[in-house]
């Protein structure tokens, strides 16, 4: 057996209250709408992932999400042209990434990330 994906569910009162944040903040696509829930992505391959943390490193509280980006200041940038909270950063980490914390308009509290080469 082999994991294929990992797909987080945030609950949330409205599911198209996030879509401008995921579609503007992240391009992310809209795969599925069946009212109830939407699923946002892209058909590019990825490794399945799930972490379990204590903190969310340097101090801060453990995000819902983890992003990663190709390019973090862009999506700061959209972050704060579309009003969204942002909570930490944009930081230089001392373990090699460049990110900021953000909050989607649902709440949940996303990590943007993107790992200095």
């Amino acid at each position: 057996m082999k994991v294929k994906r990992i797909v987080a569910n945030i609950a949330t009162t409205d599911p198209a209250l996030v879509a401008g944040f995921y579609k503007d903040v992240l391009g992310l696509d809209l795969l599925m709408d069946h009212g109830w829930i939407v699923t946002y992505g892209n058909e590019s391959p990825t490794s399945p992932q799930v972490s379990f943390a204590s903190e969310g490193g340097a101090g801060t509280p453990v995000p819902a999400l983890s992003v990663e980006v190709d390019d973090v200041e862009a999506a700061y940038l959209a972050a704060c042209a579309g009003g969204h909270d942002i909570e930490y950063g944009p930081v230089d980490e001392p373990w090699g990434v460049r990110r900021f914390f953000v909050r989607d308009p649902a709440g949940t509290l996303v990590n943007i990330v993107m790992h200095k080469r």
